[in-house]
């Protein structure tokens, strides 16, 4: 069975992204990011995949848009939350990474969340709402460090 797997870091007010960026900087949170995504289709939104440098190396960028004009090196472009998991059918594991409106979309669907609980409240102009109907399997919690807040990582499943 195809695994869809949420990976985002949420802060506790919600706030998953300011202007474009995360609103903190947490090195750790990234190279974790990196770790499980690398080799597998990431599913992202168009404004998400721009938000990037350039792609990201050894994954698939598959960009959900309602734009049917727009294009980018390096994405692979879907219209519909339906077609963007038809061009990963053939991988065991789909990462859904964003933003919140992508997020929104594939929530009743995911299987799976990997999730940087911030223990910040940043200002923000991306949110998504608590997994209250999820269940916690592992965590491993960090403190803070000079200006980086506390934060943990979490596994939820249903």
């Amino acid at each position: 069975m195809q695994q869809i797997v949420f990976y985002l870091a949420r802060a506790a007010n919600g706030v998953i992204g300011a202007d474009g960026d995360l609103p903190w900087r947490l090195p750790a949170d990234l190279k974790r990011f990196k770790a499980l995504t690398m080799g597998k289709p990431m599913v992202m939104g168009r404004k998400t995949f721009e938000s990037f440098p350039s792609p990201l190396p050894g994954r698939r960028h598959i960009v959900l848009t309602r734009d049917p004009n727009w294009q980018a090196e390096g994405a692979e472009v879907a219209h519909t939350p339906a077609a963007a998991l038809a061009l990963a059918a053939d991988a065991p594991e789909i990462a859904i990474i964003g933003g919140a409106e992508v997020f929104a979309l594939y929530r009743d669907a995911a299987t799976r969340i990997e999730l940087t609980e911030v223990h910040a409240e940043p200002g923000g102009d991306a949110t998504v709402p608590p997994f209250t109907d999820w269940h916690e399997t592992a965590r491993e919690d960090h403190p803070a460090d000079g200006t980086r807040p506390a934060y943990s990582f979490v596994t939820l499943t249903r």
